[in-house]
Formats: structure tokens, C-alpha cells, sequence
């Protein structure tokens, strides 16, 4: 599964590289704020600058990925070919492990036949197959992570071992600083592992403790880090508050509007250097608030339509939105079809 996993994504590879190297905004595309970040740490600048000058010290992502990337710029050159390349192959040999707890977890839950199919799925997933070999981005090492820690949650349900729930805080630490969007499973799977130690009367709470513990060590030196570059608590990433006007600005021609924010809009671009990144961040998010309070009938319906495009794929069939995104109608029966097969598979597991 593994190796045809990765003969596939590296074929596909072959197709999309060159995107890496379009040298248009001074090479925005190879890694987006990824790369602007990692170009920061290779030249001795420490992690800062997420998006086209200098602009100081960041903390617009956590920062396992970007040191990563910082790594390869450091060996192989800056926004190089080689660095592409290299980035890419890793991404495609973590999509195509992943086949791995995937099949293990699978197997664990629903036997070995069900772990066959599952793990030849994601070999040939269409989104795990293009996006690990077009967008270098911390998604596929996540996704892995993730993966993981489901697979160790599985078989420590059954474990009080503490030296064993250390190692799976600390897996989640690290899991955190790659993405920090995984901590919203954080509580369900832990709870649920030391829940099940508890129905099996086995010692749980010091497990539990002990696992929690291991996990604030690990990202505590982060928020510490970010305490001293901004003088403020900023615990993971300080980016809540411009997703938030974007999400939340009156604009619902495309699920993610262009000219919020300063990738596109110059006087945005401009008033993020004025103010600086975390008075940007904390201007955002008033902008976002207060259009929620003004219309509350609003939020609550759009809240409504991002739950179903989560779910469905289905934003707008607007001739003008298709023109945009001309792949969506058959994204939308794809991933349609891919809630139902999870609401089966959540029904069958029960």
C-alpha cells in the first residue's frame, strides 16, 4: 500500500512542481506563509515575516512546520528547485504512510478485511494523492499525526501504563505545534481512553494527569516564546482574529472572500504593517465581532451553510462562483458521498 501510495503521489508530483517555482510576489507560492516564515529562520531572523517584507517576529502559525522547512532551506538553498523537490518527495512519503495506521486502526475496529479496503482508500484518495505533492503545508504531517494518536488511543484504553500516556501527551504536543486545529479531538480521545480505563476499574486519573501534564510541557515553551516576543498571552497562533472577519463580513460570494485581509488588498496589506501583527490580529477581530452582534440572523444561517460545505462540498452553483471554482460540482457528489460512507461506518462501529 505504502510503496504504490507513493508511486502514485510522485507521479502526480511530476505534474505540479513547477508551481512551486513561479517566482511571481518574490516566490509567494512555494509554501505561501510557510515559506516566508521558513526563509526568516534560514536567514537568522527567527520565526517572523509570514507574508511580503519584513515585518518581525510572527506567531501567524506554530512552529514545527516551518522549522522543518527552515531546515531544507538551510541545506538545499532558499526557494530553490531542489528544495521543491525535496519538500514535495517528504510530503508524498508522509500522505503515503499514513496508509499505515489507517490500515492498523482499521483492522483494530473492524477486522482485517475492512483495514485492506481502508488502507488501498487512502493509497488512492484523490485529495490525499494532489494536495501533499501541491501545497507545501503541515496538513499531510498532521494528518499522520492524527492517525497516529487515534491507532495509540485505540490500545490505550487498555493501558495504565503512565510512561505510556507520557509518550501520548507528548505526541500531542507535538501534534499541536504542527496544527493546532487537532486539540478540538484532544479532550474527546483522551477522555474517552481514560473513560474506558475507568469502566475496566482499572487506575485512570493518574494516567490522565500524567498524560496532560507531559502535553503542556511540550508546548509551554511556545507560548513562552510568544509571551516574550509580544508581551501578551498568545497560546498557539494569533491569526483567531483575522479568520474571523473573514469569515464573518457581510461578503458570501465565496466561501473564503479575496480582499479581506492582506494577501490581496493593498490597503490591508498596508494597515497590517501600520498597526503591526498582533494589533492587526486584535483589529480583526473586533471588525468580526461586531458585524456578528449586528446581524445575528445572519451569522447564524451562514454558520449553517459553512456546516453543510464542510459536509457536502456545496458552497454555490452561481455561474460566477463555477467560474472560480469550476470543479465543485463534482467535489460536491465526492464528498457527499464520502459523509454518508462516514455516517455508516460511525453507525456500523457502535
Amino acid at each position: 500500500m505504502v510503496l504504490v501510495a507513493l508511486a502514485i503521489r510522485l507521479i502526480v508530483m511530476g505534474f505540479l512542481y513547477q508551481e512551486q517555482l513561479d517566482p511571481d510576489r518574490n516566490h509567494w507560492r512555494f509554501a505561501y506563509e510557510n515559506g516566508r516564515l521558513a526563509r526568516s529562520i534560514a536567514e537568522g531572523h527567527g520565526m517572523g515575516s509570514p507574508l511580503f517584507e519584513d515585518t518581525g517576529l510572527s506567531a501567524w502559525m506554530t512552529p514545527i512546520y516551518p522549522y522543518f522547512v527552515a531546515g531544507i532551506f538551510k541545506v538545499f538553498g532558499i526557494y530553490s528547485t531542489t528544495s521543491a523537490f525535496v519538500l514535495l518527495v517528504l510530503q508524498a512519503m508522509i500522505s503515503a504512510f499514513t496508509c499505515l495506521p489507517i490500515y492498523f486502526f482499521a483492522n483494530k475496529l473492524f477486522g482485517l478485511r475492512t483495514a485492506i479496503w481502508s488502507g488501498w482508500a487512502w493509497a488512492f484518495f484523490p485529495y490525499g494523492i494532489y494536495f501533499p505533492v501541491e501545497r507545501i503545508w503541515g496538513t499531510w504531517l498532521s494528518t499522520l499525526l492524527v492517525s497516529v494518536l487515534l491507532l495509540i488511543t485505540l490500545y490505550l484504553e487498555e493501558s495504565s501504563r503512565v510512561w505510556l500516556w507520557i509518550g501520548y501527551g507528548v505526541l500531542w504536543g507535538v501534534t499541536a505545534l504542527t496544527e493546532p486545529i487537532v486539540m478540538s479531538a484532544w479532550p474527546f480521545m483522551t477522555g474517552w481512553a481514560a473513560y474506558r480505563l475507568y469502566r475496566r476499574k482499572s487506575r485512570w486519573l493518574m494516567p490522565l494527569l500524567a498524560g496532560t501534564l507531559a502535553l503542556v510541557i511540550v508546548v509551554t515553551p511556545w507560548f513562552i516564546r510568544n509571551y516574550s516576543a509580544f508581551g501578551r498571552f498568545v497560546p498557539f497562533r494569533d491569526t483567531l482574529g483575522l479568520e474571523l472577519h473573514v469569515g464573518n463580513n457581510g461578503d458570501t460570494f465565496h466561501w473564503h472572500p479575496r480582499f479581506i485581509g492582506p494577501w490581496h488588498n493593498d490597503e490591508e496589506w498596508k494597515a497590517f504593517k501600520d498597526l503591526g501583527e498582533l494589533e492587526y490580529m486584535e483589529r480583526e477581530k473586533q471588525r468580526g465581532m461586531d458585524y456578528i452582534r449586528s446581524h445575528p440572523g445572519w451569522f447564524v444561517f451562514v454558520t449553517a451553510r459553512r456546516f453543510i460545505y464542510i459536509w457536502t462540498g456545496f458552497w454555490s452553483f452561481d455561474i460566477r462562483y463555477l467560474a472560480e471554482e469550476p470543479l465543485d460540482p463534482p467535489n460536491v457528489f465526492f464528498c457527499t458521498a464520502l459523509t454518508v460512507l462516514m455516517l455508516m461506518g460511525l453507525r456500523r462501529s457502535t
